[in-house]
């Protein structure tokens, strides 16, 4: 009996453009990007719209059949000028968001277009060993041994989560990977009262529970206070909890500082915990000669996290984890799956990232950091986050010439807060409160103006601008336009806003 033919299934290339096409897609997407680079230093931060508006202006149908090319870059062009803000204009001081390094964006293309997965070494020869060359240079600028190691993560949140769940396993006395937190006592984590809410959700996602995490006094410097930490500890021991880690920050976000972790290591050396230091925001300053100082004792940690996507500027996303000894990386995250098999003696094939943190699927995060750093070099970085701190303390100092500006605390690494107080305002019963109502609103308003973008904190009660430089093309002239525009706005609220009780008595 003959068996039938087996016919195969005609071509279907609707998906897959020749190389002329996409290369004439991407010189259009390239001309949109030079012209956004351009305009970007005389369009506004952000507009004024609000959720329906963007949501109108952006959202739309997927067609039944593809759009022209035309009818697409109209689009880009749209969302570009039209609905976008821009982290990277040189008055954006909000947050910590960094502005994008220009090298950085098209090596993001070239991760994309050969797009391997990090998760494996044969799915990612050049891209994990290029992760690993980057990490191998982190460690060693924050002082950290040869036995170091570690990965490019999303960001600060998971990055921290990484550090706190290597640290859970290792510090555990039990099997908790495989019996879970239920089967032993309860594990505490120790941190400032300023410490990032990425933190408590941690130990959230841990299993653990928000109440978990202790959160130890500050001084009037707003670091943690070494003196409560050691009695926080003492007093779980005797309750029969099991502290495991302290969290020390280097750079906090709402004011720019750095808790004593020289202490701090110490404490844990003493008791035995594992030393985790949340950098996200600050840890890229030990590249500045003048600002490495401040951060003595960071060389002690078993952990460390900091984000390149904030002050070194690379495009998002991309944050770091590095451990002290990176086989605990693999002890906290490597799983068995069938269906993975390799012989490496025989391929010679190095090591597969997605066994040492969350994901087994991993983009080339690690390029266009290592492109921006080969692109600038280390020297460079050095000058232009020295001379951001720098600006930040130029910023300090207008603030307290100003009569109607009032300078919240010393200025933090590269995080200058300072709030508007009108000078003819009597300063008593209700003049605090309504402080925090004209800085709130105040700081709404300059998000909405869009001539220059702050973000605020909140200080022992007082509701303050907060701005943070790390923006590589932010000068004097942009911190001023921002105080500038503080005044102004400022004025005309307090003028709409102040209560008849707190206006100067007239004659």
């Amino acid at each position: 009996m003959t068996s039938p033919a087996i016919t195969p299934p005609d071509p279907v290339p609707d998906l897959d453009w020749d190389p002329g096409r996409a290369r004439r897609f991407a010189d259009q997407a390239v001309e949109l990007w030079e012209e956004f680079l351009k305009r970007l230093p005389s369009l506004p931060v952000a507009g004024p719209w609000n959720t329906e508006q963007v949501a109108a202006g952006v959202g739309r149908p997927v067609p039944e059949e593809g759009l022209t090319e035309d009818e697409l870059f109209g689009y880009l062009r749209s969302l570009a000028f039209e609905w976008s803000m821009y982290p990277g204009h040189p008055r954006f001081m909000a947050y910590i968001t960094g502005s994008g390094t220009v090298p950085g964006a098209p090596a993001d293309l070239l991760a994309a277009g050969l797009n391997m997965n990090l998760g494996g070494w044969r799915l990612s020869p050049s891209g994990t060993e290029v992760e690993l060359a980057l990490i191998r240079w982190f460690a060693d600028q924050f002082g950290l041994p040869a036995s170091a190691g570690g990965l490019l993560v999303s960001g600060g949140a998971m990055a921290n989560f990484v550090a706190l769940k290597v640290a859970r396993d290792a510090q555990a006395s039990w099997d908790i990977r495989s019996r879970g937190v239920a089967a032993g006592p309860p594990l505490m984590i120790y941190a400032s009262e300023e410490v990032h809410v990425t933190t408590d959700r941690a130990a959230d996602m841990m299993g653990l529970g928000i109440e978990a995490v202790r959160k130890i006094p500050i001084g009037h410097d707003y670091r943690m206070r070494s003196e409560a930490l050691r009695e926080a500890i003492q007093a779980d021991r005797e309750a029969g909890a099991v502290p495991f880690a302290v969290v020390g920050t280097a750079g906090t976000v709402a004011t720019g500082v750095i808790d004593p972790l020289q202490e701090i290591g110490r404490i844990c050396e003493d008791e035995a915990l594992w030393f985790h230091v949340d950098a996200a925001y600050g840890g890229p300053a030990v590249l500045a000669e003048d600002l490495r100082h401040l951060f003595a004792g960071i060389e002690r940690a078993d952990s460390i996290a900091f984000d390149p996507h904030k002050w070194m500027y690379t495009p998002h996303s991309g944050g770091c984890i590095l451990v002290r000894d990176s086989a605990t990386l693999s002890a906290s995250f490597a799983a068995l799956a069938a269906y993975i098999h390799e012989d490496k003696e025989r391929s010679g094939h190095g090591v597969d990232l997605g066994m040492m943190g969350p994901q087994f699927s991993r983009g080339f995060q690690a390029l266009k950091v290592w492109v921006s750093l080969l692109a600038h070099g280390r020297r460079a970085y050095a000058r232009r986050i020295s001379h951001d701190a720098a600006l930040a303390r130029y910023m300090g100092a207008r603030v307290e010439e100003r009569p109607e500006l009032e300078l919240a605390v010393p200025v933090g690494l590269s995080i200058c807060c300072f709030r508007y107080v009108p000078p003819d305002l009597p300063m008593g019963a209700g003049s605090e409160d309504y402080l925090n109502v004209l800085n709130e609103r105040l700081m709404t308003d300059i998000q909405l103006d869009g001539r220059a973008f702050c973000s605020n904190a909140v200080l022992e009660g007082r509701f303050v601008l907060r701005a943070c430089i790390v923006n590589f093309r932010t000068e004097a002239a942009d911190v001023d336009a921002l105080l500038d525009l503080a005044s102004e706005l400022g004025a005309e609220l307090d003028a709409e806003l102040r209560p008849e009780a707190l206006r100067p008595a007239t004659a």
